[in-house]
């Protein structure tokens, strides 16, 4: 594992090609971000090799996220570009955000509050453990 794993950098899981970290602005509880390791604004400029490591791990993060957390349903989204909402444009990377009935959507609507069930190091201890052992080439 890379010493960039930890609590503190909120990253979970990394190897030479792709990462997966907690959010640190959660839209709900459990959001992480799947991401290229190197530094790209666009999907189709990852390489082969690039593009394989991310989508294998979006798959394994999903399942890790189903399994610890059991949400009943998960939004997951990828914005390429500034003018498409991406907030780091020059950083691809898709966003797993776990749901549950009743949660108060992502998408505050009222006095700019939301509510979140669990703090980061709560979640992140969740995680971890799972993200351990991760295998993705």
């Amino acid at each position: 594992r890379d010493e960039g794993v930890s609590f503190k950098t909120l990253v979970l899981y990394k190897n030479e090609l792709s990462m997966t970290l907690l959010n640190k602005y959660p839209y709900n509880g459990g959001h992480v971000l799947v991401l290229p390791t190197r530094h790209e604004g666009d999907l189709l400029k990852l390489s082969s090799e690039e593009y394989s490591s991310l989508k294998a791990l979006l798959r394994s993060s999903l399942t890790i996220l189903k399994d610890v957390l059991n949400p009943d349903a998960i939004n997951i989204g990828l914005n390429m570009g500034a003018d498409a909402g991406a907030g780091l444009p020059d950083h691809l990377h898709y966003h797993i955000v776990p749901r549950w009935k009743g949660d108060t959507n992502f998408f505050p609507i009222t006095a700019n509050s939301k509510i979140l069930p669990s703090d980061l190091e709560t979640v992140y201890n969740k995680l971890s453990p799972k993200f351990k052992d991760l295998k993705i080439c």
